[in-house]
């Protein structure tokens, strides 16, 4: 079942130019974190997400949780995103693995949504390290760019006490506003490599349902009794 999310980034109304609404539908499996503005309704929403993400558990679990991940989106938020998830999903053998997604948008100042993909797939193409790739996407033109990165864990966190090595890897596409001036960032990282295809899958179904409705729509949408709008991170 996918989850449709509405998605006006925070800074809004830079130098007079607001950030459009953007739509995308994220799958079951999404916990999305407690981004709201206003300290007490981040509250509220922070103990509504540990019920859910942790729905086996109790009150021992759920009142010392709710704070910490509070606290988490709180500097989210103050960090600029305008959406942030856990991606937590079973695997065949029992176990389970997972993933950070998250969104954000910059300032662009581009006209042509065109010109500004060539601009980001030159500048992330320029770096050895990075897979960049041009996309085309139902929205428009993207710019998705693969990194994969290796690192020494401390023998004293591992579990046999030997050092280990850990591949992370992370999927960052750049989707530029139709009508300008803002590009989005949506970001998927996660250490669970072993289950990288299935990841990138993902991803690509989920950047397959962004849209960017008229401002003047999404607001009529939002309205009491639409059913099909998830409302506003």
């Amino acid at each position: 079942m996918a989850i449709p999310t509405d998605v006006t980034p925070r800074d809004a109304d830079i130098d007079d130019a607001p950030v459009p609404p953007m739509r995308f539908d994220t799958p079951d499996g999404f916990f999305a974190l407690p981004l709201a503005g206003a300290p007490e309704e981040r509250a509220e929403l922070a103990h509504t997400f540990v019920r859910e993400l942790y729905s086996r558990g109790d009150e021992t679990i759920w009142t010392p949780a709710a704070p910490y991940y509070e606290g988490i989106a709180e500097y989210l938020s103050d960090s600029g995103l305008a959406y942030s998830a856990l991606g937590l999903f079973s695997t065949d053998d029992g176990g389970v693995v997972q993933c950070a997604f998250t969104v954000a948008a910059a300032r662009t100042d581009h006209a042509d949504p065109d010109i500004a993909a060539q601009g980001i797939l030159a500048a992330l193409g320029g770096d050895p390290l990075n897979d960049a790739r041009w996309m085309e996407l139902p929205c428009g033109p993207a710019v998705s760019c693969v990194t994969l990165r290796e690192m020494s864990l401390n023998p004293t966190i591992t579990a046999d006490g030997e050092p280990k090595k850990l591949v992370t890897g992370q999927i960052e596409v750049q989707v530029p506003f139709p009508t300008g001036p803002y590009t989005a960032a949506f970001t998927l990282h996660t250490a669970s490599t072993e289950y990288w295809g299935e990841f990138c899958d993902m991803i690509v179904a989920i950047l397959r349902t962004v849209s960017f409705p008229d401002p003047e729509e999404a607001d009529f949408a939002d309205e009491p009794g639409d059913s099909d709008s998830a409302g506003e991170q």
